[in-house]
């Protein structure tokens, strides 16, 4: 796995590296600030990128802008973003543009090795990664005359566990339930939001993206 990491606060980017290369992944970069980063992009072609989501000259959203143009620069990159807190617009944005391949963490979560491990390959694999505190506020910010209301409290656990990124047989084994129990929930989910097997879009990536904008 190559890896380019980008990263203003240079004890957390030296730290990430030596953390990442003592597990024997490849960082073929390490830059502060998104003209960098899109250069390393450009020049090393890694599998995955490690973004800050604030980063030089504004530290307002350079790095979602930054992640957002090397994935059009190199289609199927790996992006996980990493956010001193929960910021709900932009990881509805990155979202909105495709969830495959996509994770967003808070970066206190990078001391939690195993944890961020997990997240970094799942979006390395081709999955999504969101972190479980991100939904946990996302959820308590959610509007009460929003489409979520129609869904039950375990509907509602179970689609914040698919906006984490976890597949059906880890939902099963998180809520102690059966993955027939979790296929059943998910067709209620579905019908409930509207979304129909006719749809384009992946179903599972609407029903999420419904569920961060619903705590705009």
């Amino acid at each position: 796995m190559r890896i380019v990491i980008a990263e203003d606060e240079s004890l957390l980017r030296e730290g990430l590296a030596l953390l990442l290369r003592a597990e024997g992944l490849d960082v073929v970069a390490t830059t502060n600030g998104p003209g960098t980063f899109l250069a390393a992009v450009d020049e090393h072609r890694p599998d995955v990128a490690i973004v800050d989501v604030r980063m030089p000259p504004t530290h307002t959203d350079e790095g979602i802008v930054a992640a957002v143009e090397a994935r059009r620069r190199q289609p199927g990159l790996a992006v996980l973003v990493l956010s001193a807190y929960v910021e709900q617009a932009f990881a509805t944005e990155l979202l909105t543009h495709g969830s495959a391949r996509l994770g967003y963490m808070l970066k206190e979560r990078v001391g939690r090795v195993e944890e961020f491990l997990a997240a970094l390959h799942r979006v390395a694999d081709g999955g999504t990664a969101v972190d479980a505190e991100v939904i946990g506020q996302l959820l308590a910010r959610s509007r009460p005359d929003s489409t979520l209301a129609l869904l039950s409290p375990r509907e509602l656990d179970v689609l914040a566990l698919m906006a984490e990124g976890l597949g059906n047989t880890a939902i099963a084994e998180k809520l102690f339930i059966t993955e027939g129990a979790v296929h059943k929930h998910i067709r209620r989910i579905f019908a409930k939001l509207g979304l129909t097997p006719e749809d384009r879009t992946d179903r599972r990536v609407a029903a999420v993206l419904r569920y961060l904008e619903a705590s705009r």
